[in-house]
């Protein structure tokens, strides 16, 4: 993080941001503020499907031993899967 990435608060870190802002009420600091412009995508969406307790365990190892999430893993599965059946 860059030196002084935070004027108001003079944190050195996003931690320290972080701790700030849980003690501080912005109404304090208000007319420091300015307008900020940002591009947020909201495109991506999360669908969850249950899996097997025993399954999920065999699962959550398997992806760290390969040093990727478990989400990942089955993603990368499904896609595979997919692909074969050609859809």
């Amino acid at each position: 993080m860059k030196e002084n990435k935070s004027s108001l608060s003079h944190a050195a870190s996003y931690k320290e941001i972080g701790d700030f802002w849980d003690t501080h009420d912005i109404s304090k600091f208000w007319e420091k503020t300015k307008e900020a412009s940002f591009i947020v995508d909201i495109e991506s969406e999360v669908t969850y499907y249950a899996v097997d307790r025993t399954l999920s365990d065999k699962l959550q190892t398997l992806a760290q031993k390969q040093g990727v999430t478990a989400d990942t893993l089955i993603n990368l599965w499904v896609q595979e899967k997919l692909q074969k059946q050609k859809l």
